[in-house]
């Protein structure tokens, strides 16, 4: 008898606590959600997307409004749509027992300012994917010049690396290992202002000093790259500070492990 009597008050209590869970949650989707709750990751000092911004993008969208219930918000939506912007790297959206809730997103960084064949204007980041550019801010990157095919819709720099017919076509990712590799290095970052490339393919560093043109040729792979950047590094060590910043019209990393000068007239 006392067996079937505490089974009958367990039973008893289960069921109290699955009708208090379901008012409970009936009350909760009937609440007015607040704002929510903006954080922004920046890595570097690029705002390109303010929490003003973000909060006016998604009324337009309609995925949040006034007055809105809780139950009307839809949080995958939400983490879609922001995960669709060109500056977002990363998004998560969560909900808060009670009225409130947060969105959780990482800007991404860019490391070069691209102007293509088209007229058109984007920026590329440090993980390879193209950004349309921002009204509110202006990266100070290096910029990118000359005969650029590739479009802010383009495909990712990895994409196109493990793809061979893209490899054919695309020229993201030599931009990319070149403007990356300036962009982490500090004095290249300092030195290097525009990247341009020529008609026949080769690439063109012009110097924020000195006014002389340094011709960097391919830039098919990583070491290719490193190699070229690190002679570079090397003369202006070594050698600029007993010839000068002007003495040089032309500087040229074209050849295997040696640099090719061509004085100022």
């Amino acid at each position: 008898m006392k067996k079937w009597l505490k089974i009958s008050l367990w039973s008893l209590f289960g069921i109290s606590v699955l009708v208090l869970m379901s008012m409970v949650k009936k009350a909760q989707q009937e609440v007015t959600i607040e704002k929510p709750n903006i954080v922004i990751h920046i890595n570097g000092e690029n705002a390109f997307l303010t929490e003003d911004e973000l909060r006016t993008r998604l009324k337009r969208k309609g995925l949040i409004y006034k007055n809105q219930k809780y139950k009307e918000l839809n949080v995958n939506e939400v983490e879609k749509y922001l995960r669709s912007m060109s500056e977002i790297q990363s998004a998560r959206v969560y909900t808060n027992i009670g009225s409130t809730w947060t969105i959780d997103v990482e800007i991404r960084k860019p490391i070069a300012r691209i102007f293509n064949n088209y007229g058109e204007s984007f920026y590329l980041d440090e993980m390879g994917y193209t950004m349309v550019p921002s009204s509110l801010y202006t990266a100070r990157v290096v910029v990118v010049t000359g005969d650029i095919p590739d479009r802010v819709n383009s495909p990712s720099v990895q994409e196109i690396i493990n793809n061979e017919s893209l490899k054919s076509i695309r020229k993201l990712d030599d931009l990319y290992r070149i403007s990356h590799y300036v962009c982490s290095d500090q004095l290249l970052h300092a030195l290097i202002g525009q990247i341009h490339r020529k008609s026949n393919g080769d690439f063109v560093l012009i110097p924020e000093v000195g006014g002389q043109k340094i011709i960097f040729g391919t830039a098919r792979t990583d070491e290719e790259v490193r190699d070229k950047f690190e002679k570079l590094k090397i003369f202006y060590k070594d050698a600029i500070p007993y010839e000068g910043w002007n003495k040089y019209e032309e500087i040229s990393l074209k050849y295997d492990k040696q640099i090719v000068c061509k004085k100022k007239e």
